[in-house]
């Protein structure tokens, strides 16, 4: 059977098509014919490569049987038949469309040991850097004749707003990472003529949105942050170079614990106008409790550290089996941490309560300066901080994301920290008639 593909691409879906990069992404603004792009573009690669491999995925299954399963079992209606128990579609040559969805952190683990030539994430920030991280590691293949890509639409906003960004437009690149393998091509509204036909109230109503949605969704922007949740973040007013900060001022450690999950550590010092400065940070993976406390002793040397507020999960009994079966309780990772040198503390894990301290502490003082800051060299509480968004189902919380310097921020703030008592130099008065040394040391003695 032919298979008749209807519809032609604007130049620059024209432009992904054509992109053979490891990494393409196409986005921008909202109505660019990005969703159109990416099945067609999956569909051709299915198409002209034999035996290939190719996963699909949006961030939930609504969103995957609305924008991708319905539109492909119409267009590829009595060609690659669908099977709704594998989801996928099964083309003639052997290649085959996998379709996936990713709702929770968790989600991403499914498709661990599995092997796809091509990955296509559609709405790439709604995915976390963690989630695309795993996947680009299920991102190979054994055909001869053909690089791996992963191919990505997105919006500015979302949780995966800040990787995304980092990555395709401010090409802010790690050790590890070609810059030659990033490729983005920009998607707008103007490009979608279809759309502009069929709808041309569609951009009367992309104008009507607040400021910050319209520029982002409209015109593309990504240095507005749709759904941020920490707005008052500022990098000139919060973030400073190190300093050598006195000793005498109280400090302090927070933990937000993760073996698979990152855990960071911070270290904070607060004056006595209570102003707290976030001055270091640890932020390890796989890492064990053991070589943590190692490693945050070396870290602080001869620091007097007052307290470590850690996350309550700490306190988790281990590898716990019946005492009736002959079992026992393991130990707590708390109790590990103590062993290794480091005693730790719960803290206080009130989420609403915890991020409204942070932005207390994000706002300027009296005195217009804010009563939080942090050193430059806080590579990563800087760069997710600003990155949290809102909780979709409550404005009042953050969403889940790569939150773990956050949170360790939010567990030393709600640990109110003390101010310090200034030292008091000791003056010495001016003049002592009992020191001989003085300036009347000529006085009755020198007759």
């Amino acid at each position: 059977m032919l298979l008749v593909l209807n519809g032609s691409p604007n130049p620059r879906q024209e432009e992904f098509f054509l992109s053979r990069a490891r990494h393409t992404a196409y986005g921008g603004a909202r109505g660019g014919g990005k969703s159109w792009a990416m099945r067609r573009k999956l569909v051709l690669l299915a198409v002209n490569y034999p035996r290939l491999n190719i996963l699909l995925l949006r961030r939930t299954l609504p969103e995957l049987r609305e924008n991708h399963i319905l539109p492909l079992m119409k267009e590829l209606y009595g060609f690659a038949p669908y099977n709704a128990t594998e989801r996928a579609f099964n083309f003639p040559n052997g290649s085959r469309i996998k379709l996936g969805y990713c709702d929770t952190a968790s989600d991403v683990y499914q498709y661990q040991g599995q092997e796809y030539a091509v990955i296509g994430m559609e709405e790439a920030t709604h995915f976390t850097e963690e989630q695309q991280q795993f996947l680009a590691t299920c991102n190979r293949t054994s055909l001869t004749g053909f690089t791996p890509r992963m191919y990505y639409t997105c919006n500015p906003g979302n949780v995966g707003h800040a990787w995304v960004k980092r990555l395709f437009i401010d090409r802010a690149f790690r050790e590890g990472e070609d810059p030659n393998d990033y490729v983005f091509i920009p998607a707008r509204i103007w490009d979608n003529a279809a759309l502009l036909t069929a709808d041309p109230g569609y951009v009367r109503q992309l104008m009507t949105l607040p400021e910050d949605l319209r520029r982002a969704h409209l015109e593309g922007d990504w240095d507005v942050h749709a759904g941020q949740y920490f707005r008052e973040f500022s990098r000139e007013r919060h973030v400073v170079p190190p300093y050598d900060i006195p000793k005498w001022h109280r400090r302090f450690r927070s933990m937000d614990w993760g073996y698979n999950d990152p855990c960071c550590v911070l270290w904070h010092a607060v004056d006595t106008e209570g102003r707290v400065t976030t001055y270091r940070e640890l932020y390890v993976r796989e890492t064990r409790p053991e070589e943590v406390a190692k490693r945050v002793k070396e870290l602080t040397g001869d620091e007097d550290i007052a307290y470590t507020v850690a996350s309550p999960d700490l306190w988790q009994n281990r590898g716990a089996t019946l005492k009736s079966a002959g079992g026992f309780e393991g130990e707590t990772l708390a109790e590990l941490f103590i062993k290794s040198g480091l005693p730790v503390v719960p803290a206080d894990s009130t989420r609403v309560a915890g991020w409204q301290r942070v932005r207390d502490y994000l706002a300027p003082a009296p005195d217009g300066e804010p009563r939080w800051r942090c050193f430059s060299d806080c590579v990563n509480l800087i760069r997710t901080l600003p990155a949290l968004q809102y909780d979709a189902h409550d404005r009042e919380d953050a969403a889940d994301g790569e939150d773990h310097a956050p949170e360790a921020l939010r567990y030393g703030l709600m640990s109110r920290p003390q101010t310090p008592q200034a030292p008091i130099a000791k003056k010495r008065p001016a003049f002592d008639p009992l020191d001989l040394r003085g300036k009347n040391s000529e006085g009755y003695m020198s007759m």
